[in-house]
């Protein structure tokens, strides 16, 4: 079981001072900043997954989240130099896809077959998957012959025909990516639908896409479905989903590979559940920065609180939760410095219980990471990129930890 970690521009910059929270003025953005796989040993994962939408940009944004010098050098010296993906302690693989979610609104893919293969072939991906169009609902009593399946009907046949158009330049052009067609689909019987005609194309590798939103079961009853119509040599890659606790059940149905960026967005998207240990997770200790939290920035210019007196707040948080890590003060003398900077920039959230049990626990001094033996009670201190894209890394490391242990073994083979 393989899994693929999508490529978002995440790296850190090695030479951020947390103490001064400023950067090497020398420092070259993608460049000289790491990516997890330079940092965590093992690496969290097995390869990549890079969406030409991220790279390039697409019609309706035509920038994607690269700049145009760093898009060339990626063009110029192909995706392994430019992801460095022999510097971490195992080589990694990489897989292109075109990013439908960010197409999902237009009418057709905004990308040709042609560019496709072209931007998997000139930058030397190992896998590239096929042009598709995702179809969101889910309505499993749906036959493709009512009016309401109309528009998912013609999505799915967009996705297949492109998907040969796809397979026939591949192996016309003799690339040396492994093409996976994609199957799109509204119900278990969609979805079967989908994997049969892509393997009467020749795919032997299908990505299963627009299950992010649906619930395990509902996943599973498709992959039942599915193993009615999969060959025995076709392998499944889930795309963006995760549910580490079902990868063996996940398995058990043909699925190979997956990908999911939930570990590392986790750190700084979800209300509680920010920090992994390898039996549960840890609320993180919020500590904004005064000038880059918009509540409290609102209540500084209506008069309500003085800009000196919340950055007095702030330091003090900041110093006092350094001093428990130290040992110098105890639980409650950090957690009253948190609850008192709490007050001014989010006063509609108690966090009180979850900060003292995540203080009490200090669950970064027990993590054996790199990210956490180095930056320490930084890596759980929400505040910033820098300390949030590092806990980000942890959530990875300690993913790849339960994903082995799901699995039974370390399967980096």
């Amino acid at each position: 079981m393989k899994f693929f970690f999508p490529d978002s521009q995440d790296q850190v910059d090695p030479t951020f001072d947390f103490l001064s929270e400023e950067r090497d003025p020398f420092r070259v953005r993608q460049r000289d900043d790491l990516y997890a796989h330079e940092l965590l040993k093992p690496p969290p994962f097995n390869g990549l997954l890079v969406s030409k939408a991220i790279v390039d940009g697409t019609a309706s944004s035509s920038t994607g989240k690269y700049t145009g010098p760093q898009r060339h050098r990626l063009y110029r010296q192909g995706a392994r130099e430019f992801f460095r993906l022999d510097n971490g302690s195992a080589p990694l693989k990489i897989m292109g896809d075109c990013g439908a979610f960010s197409y999902v609104g237009e009418e057709h893919p905004p990308y040709t077959v042609e560019e496709v293969v072209s931007f998997y072939e000139g930058c030397g991906f190992d896998y590239g998957i096929s042009v598709d169009h995702v179809i969101f609902q889910y309505e499993p009593n749906v036959l493709r012959t009512d009016e309401a399946a109309k528009e998912w009907v013609r999505r799915q046949q967009i996705t297949l025909d492109l998907a040969a158009e796809f397979w026939q330049r591949c192996s016309a052009s003799d690339v040396h990516f492994i093409p996976l067609g994609v199957a799109q689909g509204w119900s278990p019987e969609s979805y079967a639908y989908s994997v049969k005609k892509l393997q009467l194309i020749g795919y032997r590798r299908i990505a299963l896409g627009g299950m992010v939103p649906l619930k395990t079961k509902d996943i599973l009853a498709c992959l039942r479905a599915i193993d009615d119509a999969r060959e025995p040599d076709t392998q499944l890659h889930l795309l963006g989903i995760s549910r580490v606790d079902e990868i063996p059940t996940f398995a058990s149905h043909g699925v190979t590979s997956f990908d999911s960026t939930s570990p590392f967005r986790q750190a700084f998207k979800d209300d509680r559940d920010n920090y992994y240990a390898l039996d549960r997770t840890y609320v993180a200790l919020r500590v904004p920065q005064v000038d880059g939290n918009a509540k409290l920035k609102a209540r500084i210019r209506s008069g309500e609180i003085s800009q000196g007196q919340a950055m007095q707040l702030e330091r003090a948080a900041l110093t006092l939760l350094r001093e428990f890590d130290r040992g110098g003060v105890d639980v409650d003398a950090a957690l009253e410095a948190l609850v008192a900077y709490s007050a001014v920039w989010d006063r509609k959230a108690d966090r009180a219980s979850q900060y003292r049990d995540t203080l009490e626990n200090r669950p970064w001094q027990a993590c054996d990471c790199a990210i956490c033996n180095k930056a320490g009670i930084e890596t759980i201190i929400f505040r910033g990129a820098e300390r949030n894209k590092r806990r980000g890394f942890h959530n990875l490391h300690v993913f790849g930890q339960r994903l082995r242990r799901q699995l039974g073994d370390d399967d980096r083979d």
